[in-house]
This record gives structure tokens, C-alpha cells and sequence, in this order.
């Protein structure tokens, strides 16, 4: 019983992760709506994550390590590609597309996972998960209203950093579980984060914080950091670990419903029926791909 308690507790803690990480793109749209550009949100947001990151290491004594007495490279190079990369190639995006045509792109994490674990595993995925992958996949489509699109005004760069930013985020969903490591999931992901900023300041250097509108910036950097950074990455380390990298990825999915409903509220953006259709199907291709493996558990 407990071994399964703490399995839907680690469900719980990727969907959590998840739904953060949907809120992140309509908050970035206000940010970028109050004047900021995406090279100082998104130093802004990088910046802030790790701070509050640390200071949550400060207050759990208990957390403390030697971050050089353990698999530190493994866990910073996590952090740059799938981290670092994953934030600058979205916040890029948006920068180019409307919010909804982003989040469509960076959805195809939830095949590429997929088949990043089948060709490690050497199996093909299980019936429950590619009707689950479809059923997202069909949602996805469904929830952005892909065919009212405008594919004519669509910015080529955009959509290449859109893709891109799934092969990043699909690296950080395979390889957060594939680190054995005594340390606290708090503790790895102040590690991950620290490393990937100067992967970051390489591009956006830290001076573009600093510049006029400081303390706003600052504030939304907290928001964002806390919703892109802090959020996902603490609940994917505490829940990844536990249910593995094909089942967070089709429970990371949850993002896309989070983020139609955010820019519905903080937007003001239409949604229509068929959207929320959408958002059932990916719903439904959730508990699908949760089938089998309850099947297992419970065996």
C-alpha cells in the first residue's frame, strides 16, 4: 500500500511540475506585454529561479552537500540542455508565435520521450502508450485549434526554436531519473540550475537585468522563476525518479490544458468548444497511459 501511495504521490508531483510549467508561457506574454524583451525576461527568470532555488536549500539544514562529491558534471549538463536550453529556446518562441502555436510545438516532447526510451530500452512502447501518445497528440491539436491557424503568417525561426525546445525539454524528461544520487531533490535542482546559468549569461548577459525598470523586472523574474524554474524542476526530481521518464512525459502533458485556461484568464483569449474537446483528449491519454502500469502495480 504504501509502495503505491507513494507512486500516485510521485503522479502528483510531475502534474504539479506540470501545471506550473503551463502557467509560464501566458505569464511570459504579460511580461513581455509590460515593455520587457525576451533577453531580459528570460535572465530575469533564470536568475530569480536560482536564487529562491538556493534559499530553499538554506532553510533544509538537512539538504546541504558537498556539490563536488557526487555526480555534479551529469547533473549540470542536465541542466544546461535541459534546462537552460528548454527556457531560452520557449521564451524565443513566444517571442515569434502566438502562445498557443509555441505550446503545440513544444508538445511533441510527448513522442520524442517516447521513443528516446524505447530506443534505450530496446522495446517498443506498450499498446497503452501509444494510443496514449495519439489521444495527446489528437488533444494537442484539438486544444490549440490548429485548423483556424494562420500557418501563412507563421515565423520560420520561431517554429524551429518551438521543435528545438522539445528535443531539449524530451533530454531533461529522459535523463532527470537516469542520475543515482544520495543527494535531496532540492539540492539537485539548485545544482541544475546553477549550472545552467552561465550557459545563459554566454547569451544574455546579466548586465540586461540591470537596466531600466529593475525591481519590476525583478518581480516578474520571481513569478517566472518560480513557475519555470522551481516549481517543475523540484517535482520532476522528487516524481520522474519513481514513475519513469514515458509516464512523466504524458503526465507533463497537463501543461497544455493549464496553459489554454491561463490565457484564456490572464489573456483574455477565446476558447472555443472544440479547444476544450482537445483538453479532454489529452486528459483521457493521461489515465490511458496510466492503465498498464496500475495494471503492473497492482499485480
Amino acid at each position: 500500500m504504501g509502495g503505491r501511495a507513494n507512486r500516485w504521490l510521485a503522479m502528483a508531483m510531475v502534474l504539479l511540475g506540470a501545471s506550473s510549467y503551463g502557467l509560464l508561457s501566458p505569464v511570459i506574454k504579460l511580461a513581455y506585454g509590460h515593455g520587457f524583451d525576451e533577453a531580459r525576461v528570460t535572465a530575469a527568470q533564470m536568475m530569480m529561479g536560482t536564487v529562491v532555488m538556493w534559499l530553499l536549500v538554506l532553510v533544509q539544514p538537512k539538504s546541504w552537500a558537498n556539490p563536488f562529491r557526487g555526480p555534479w558534471i551529469r547533473l549540470s549538463l542536465i541542466g544546461i540542455f535541459g534546462l537552460a536550453l528548454t527556457t531560452l529556446l520557449l521564451n524565443m518562441a513566444l517571442a515569434r508565435l502566438d502562445a498557443s502555436l509555441a505550446i503545440v510545438l513544444l508538445f511533441q516532447f510527448t513522442w520524442i520521450t517516447v521513443v528516446m526510451e524505447c530506443v534505450h530500452t530496446r522495446r517498443l512502447p506498450t499498446r497503452y502508450q501509444a494510443a496514449a501518445v495519439a489521444l495527446i497528440l489528437a488533444g494537442t491539436l484539438l486544444a490549440v485549434n490548429v485548423a483556424d491557424a494562420d500557418w501563412t503568417s507563421i515565423d520560420p525561426l520561431g517554429a524551429a526554436f518551438g521543435l528545438l525546445s522539445a528535443c531539449s525539454y524530451s533530454l531533461f524528461l529522459f535523463f532527470v531519473d537516469k542520475v543515482e544520487t544520495s543527494w535531496t531533490a532540492t539540492f539537485k535542482s539548485a545544482v541544475m540550475l546553477t549550472a545552467s546559468l552561465p550557459a545563459l549569461c554566454l547569451i544574455y548577459p546579466p548586465q540586461s537585468v540591470f537596466a531600466e525598470h529593475t525591481g519590476a523586472l525583478l518581480l516578474w523574474g520571481v513569478a517566472l522563476g518560480l513557475l519555470g524554474q522551481v516549481l517543475p524542476t523540484l517535482t520532476f526530481n522528487i516524481g520522474i525518479p519513481r514513475i519513469g521518464s514515458t509516464l512523466a512525459a504524458m503526465l507533463a502533458s497537463m501543461e497544455l490544458p493549464v496553459a489554454v485556461a491561463g490565457a484564456h484568464f490572464l489573456l483574455g483569449e477565446q476558447v472555443l468548444p472544440v479547444q476544450w474537446a482537445g483538453m479532454g483528449l489529452i486528459l483521457i491519454g493521461i489515465v490511458v497511459s496510466e492503465l498498464r502500469s496500475s495494471a503492473n502495480a497492482s499485480a
